[in-house]
């Protein structure tokens, strides 16, 4: 079976994101859980320890608190309390640390640091995977144990105002409740007040026992300016009176005899030094955590808060709340929230955490005998138990306080170290599925490869045995193997598998696609063999069809070194030098090709059509001398100009991990006393836009550009980034939403006018320049959405791109006519470089989600998604997009194969390294930088691969059959 390289390679594409979801779904380790389907129960506590026959009471100390206000923070990183500018930022706060009766420390997020997973460790004390990232967006309800539960179980009555992620995730818990949306970052004033309005009149009453309270505005701005901005302060001192007030209504409520009230402050996260957050530097995961009650000790000065794990807050609540423990929580209690509280109270407070850690560690754990932690649990229980004994004879010796002073650092060593092998295990893969999503993409990379000689061939076709193995007796047998396979792997596995979990239909058709692609495999592999073609009864292929040029070399090198340098972390991280280095060694190699054409053609004895690389699909014409002499120049001065702008574009962002927090450019560029600099340089920038997008475009698209641009400035101008001569410093900044919708008109203009010519050109006429014309003006319209979803400083990022694409087509991809092979690797390495200059990185911190509420009043999803994924990866899809736009214009309509071998090649690209990312992130999949480095690498390669795929099937659509190739 037959068919063109372009529908052969977007299938490929489709199927290998089906294979790396299945890999993606046992890859991502589901919670650890207790196998107790139900929810702890006070019934179901252990007794104190004693030694002897007798057993003892299983009761629970008294709650230590009356009422609980948890007051959290979104983004609060800890300097902003302890550090330098605590005093200045919080200063209430900061004396309650320093003076009052308090705990502080410093609890330790674990990433992913976004706010959903964050939610979930502080009420359920697990440690969320990165898949939560994508939960995220629509948080479900929340079902297994966790700390909102037991208190409503308890008939606790619960008051919650601030981020509605909680109400999703506990519907129905809430006896009051008044929730905003988190997404909409452009607001950080109403968000907040809608959460302040209710404290009068709730502090004031008493129909209540625990208050929730979640302030999103320094996570907005953080969003929007970063932690440095001047906003900042003026949020942290309106947090700071609100924990006052608060404060203050709880000590007037205090009554002699009764219960303290506890007043907790925490972040769910920090912010990193862009006010972005999700990844694992200090600042992201550094949160303050304190502690306010007047059962505590008064402090004489300030302290160095305490390290401590997030999820560490939930037992410790838990217990002092009078509540059980949730089952799957893998914190430890803070032992110093209990020092005040008798011996006896405190030894029987551990007990209760060790009992709860020690069960889910027989659950997650086979061995759970050889774990140090479980033996020292089990040593510190029977010590307990003897001091219960001599407790319960009224026995009152100093030896007697002793003996439970070495029981209680018994408990907390055991606790600490039954929570570290918690911790480090995260989850449990689900191996089978990431097997059969891996063999399902390595068999789909391999018929890849074998098809190179076909696909990039001058037919551009790829000749599939399909049939002859699907009716071979050897498929049908491959088939029952596997599925034999499958149903001994499920009926043995000792948890729970989702590929099991699939229906048998679906499980029959995956079975019988992977034995049919073996076949398939095979029967190809014979054919490249060297008796292969005359068994076939073709003729074998000369080598000379596939010599490499000195450029194939270093394209072919390059990107096999790039894959190899994904095994280690300290490359991932700093991918981003990979690719400076591959774009400049490339930029280098065209200048050489450039001087050896020219040069060569000078001293060549009148023999101007000599071509020194091959040409597979086109064919040069010939010019007058007269033009070559310019175009000379031009060409020569094309790749050090793409080296200066590359270099220029590397200090505008810091990206990566080692070097992001130095200062760069963009921070310069935002400072507010260069303000008037960057209004002049978007203006210029603008303004080049204009001229190097409308040269190809119709005069309704170029008018609509013009006014899309002005509008983008407009915008920019209204949210405060850059200004307008005749404004004054101290105007009050909008949301732009006004703006913004005006741009989203033109923008919709274009592509319309684009659409419109694109299909004409298909279906009714076949013109081939109204198709190319088309084209541009979908480009023009993606453009001008760039225009106003990229922040004023990284503008530059944009004309730089386009000018490099104007220079790079008109002097060196058509006048040293690289094939379409060659042009295509070129593309996709420019793209891979600019999503760097973007100031992208392999951390999800860098993630602008800012961007998805350009023009929007409220959070909407679809939208939201859509823009942050066009802003986040702006630079391979602009790079393939002009690809497409390139190969359609005069220079691609010679050759109709062009766009084949393009999709091809894209395939090949995008395929290789997402293969073998996902064998080594399954070799590394116990390594220390699993969670922090090789995850959100995963993340971002599987998206790149989804991109791809929807990029190829645009090349589908786009590509001229032969009779229709000349027009």
């Amino acid at each position: 079976m037959k068919v063109r390289s372009s529908i052969f390679a977007s299938f490929i594409l489709i199927l290998e994101v089906v294979g790396v979801a299945l890999f993606l779904r046992g890859f991502f380790p589901v919670p650890l859980k207790s196998s107790l389907s139900s929810k702890s129960k006070l019934s179901d506590l252990p007794a104190e320890p004693l030694a002897g026959s007798s057993p003892n009471s299983s009761r629970l100390p008294q709650p230590l608190f009356k009422r609980v206000v948890i007051m959290l923070v979104d983004a609060l990183r800890e300097d902003f309390v302890f550090g330098p500018n605590g005093r200045r930022y919080m200063p209430y706060t900061r004396h309650l640390v320093e003076r009052g009766s308090s705990h502080s420390f410093v609890a330790k997020a674990r990433p992913p640091t976004v706010t959903m997973p964050r939610i979930k460790a502080l009420t359920t004390g697990t440690i969320p995977g990165f898949i939560d990232v994508v939960m995220n967006l629509n948080s479900p309800a929340l079902l297994e144990d966790n700390l909102v539960w037991q208190a409503k179980a308890a008939g606790k009555r619960m008051v919650f105002y601030g981020d509605d992620t909680w109400m999703r995730l506990f519907p129905k818990h809430f006896m009051e409740h008044d929730g905003t949306t988190s997404f909409f970052v452009s607001d950080y004033t109403e968000v907040d007040n809608n959460v302040t309005r209710h404290l009068d009149s709730t502090l004031k009453r008493d129909d209540w026992d625990i208050l929730i309270l979640h302030y999103l505005g320094l996570d907005h701005i953080g969003h929007i300016s970063g932690p440095h901005s001047s906003l900042i302060q003026p949020k942290l001192l309106e947090m700071d009176d609100v924990l006052k007030k608060i404060h203050g209504a709880l000590v007037s409520k205090e009554a002699e005899g009764s219960l303290p009230n506890l007043l907790v402050l925490c972040g769910d996260h920090g912010m990193s030094e862009t006010g972005s957050h999700g990844g694992s530097s200090e600042p992201e995961v550094n949160t303050p955590l304190v502690l306010i009650s007047p059962g505590f000790k008064r402090k004489v000065g300030m302290e160095k808060p305490e390290v401590v794990e997030q999820v560490d807050l939930t037992p410790t609540l838990a217990l002092g709340l009078g509540l059980p423990i949730s089952q799957n929580s893998v914190g430890r209690v803070i032992p110093g929230v209990f020092e005040e509280t008798s011996l006896r109270d405190q030894l029987r407070f551990l007990h209760l955490n060790g009992h709860q850690l020690s069960c889910l560690l027989k659950d997650s754990t086979p061995d759970v005998e050889k774990e140090s932690g479980f033996e020292q649990f089990r040593v510190a229980e029977r010590a307990h138990g003897s001091w219960m004994k001599l407790f319960l004879e009224g026995n009152t010796s100093e030896v007697l306080n002793n003996m439970g002073r070495k029981v209680l650092k018994q408990y907390l060593e055991a606790l600490a170290s039954m929570s570290s092998a918690l911790s480090k295990q995260l989850g449990k893969y689900d191996m089978y599925s990431m097997v059969a999503g891996t063999v399902f993409v390595f068999q789909l990379l391999l018929v890849l490869l074998l098809a190179m000689p076909e696909a990039l061939s001058g037919e551009a076709t790829v000749d599939l045995p399909v049939l002859s193995a699907l009716l071979s007796l050897p498929f049908y047998l491959m088939c029952l193997l596997l599925a034999s396979v499958h149903v001994l792997v499920c009926t043995s596995a000792e948890s729970s598998c989702y590929f099991c979990s699939l229906s048998w239909g679906l499980v029959f058709a995956a079975v019988a696609f992977s034995s049919a692609m073996f076949f398939i495999l095979i029967s190809m592999a014979m054919r490249r063999l060297p008796l292969g073609p005359l068994i076939h009864g073709k003729s074998p292929l000369r080598s000379s069809e596939w010599s490499l040029s000195e450029l194939d070399v270093l394209l072919l090198a390059g990107t096999v070194g790039h894959t190899l340098s994904l095994a280690a972390s300290s490359f991932v991280e700093e991918e981003h030098q990979i690719w400076y280095f591959l774009l400049n060694t490339l930029c280098l190699a065209v200048f050489q090709d450039v001087c050896r054409k020219y040069f060569r053609e000078q001293s060549a004895s009148g023999d101007e059509e000599e071509t020194i690389l091959p040409a597979k699909d086109c064919h040069p014409s010939a010019r007058p001398r007269a033009e070559v002499f310019p175009e000379r120049w031009l060409a020569l001065a094309t790749p050090p100009f793409t080296l200066l702008c590359c270099r220029l574009l590397r200090s505008l962002n810091q990206t990566g991990v080692q070097w992001a927090h130095l200062p760069d450019v963009g921070h310069w560029l935002n400072s507010s006393e260069h303000r008037m600099l960057l209004s002049l340089l978007a203006a210029f920038c603008l303004l080049l836009i204009y001229f190097l997008v409308q040269r190809r475009c119709s005069w309704v698209s170029k008018v609509a550009l013009a006014l899309g641009l002005l509008g983008v400035y407009s915008y920019r101008a209204a949210v405060g980034n850059v200004g307008f001569p005749w404004q004054r410093s101290g105007r009050a900044t909008s949301k732009g939403t006004v703006e913004a919708r005006f741009v989203y008109v033109f923008i919709l203009g274009i592509l319309f006018t684009g659409t419109k010519d694109l299909l004409r050109s298909q279906i009714v006429t076949a013109d081939a320049k109204l198709k190319s014309r088309g084209l541009w003006e979908i480009y023009s319209g993606l453009v001008l959405l760039v225009s106003l979803l990229f922040r004023a400083h990284n503008l530059p990022v944009l004309c730089c791109c386009l000018l490099i694409q104007t220079l790079m087509a008109q002097f060196i991809w058509k006048r040293l006519h690289y094939d379409a092979a060659q042009t295509t690797i070129m593309h996709y390495w420019f793209g891979q470089a600019f999503f760097y200059f973007q100031g992208n990185s392999n951390n999800i911190a860098t993630v602008d989600i800012s961007v998805g509420f350009v023009g929007l009043e409220s959070y909407v999803e679809a939208p939201a998604v859509f823009l942050t994924a066009l802003s986040t990866y702006t630079g391979p899809l602009l790079w393939a997009c002009h690809l497409v736009c390139y190969l359609s214009s005069e220079r691609g309509r010679r050759s109709p194969v062009a766009f084949g071998h393009g999709c091809y090649c894209l395939a090949l690209l995008r395929s290789v390294p997402a293969a073998a990312y996902i064998v080594l992130v399954t070799a590394l999949r116990y390594h220390l930088f699993i969670w922090s480095v090789f995850s959100p690498k995963l993340l971002y390669e599987s998206m790149h691969l989804l991109l791809t795929a929807g990029v190829c099937l645009f090349f589908i659509t786009m590509e001229q059959s032969p009779g229709s190739s000349k027009s």
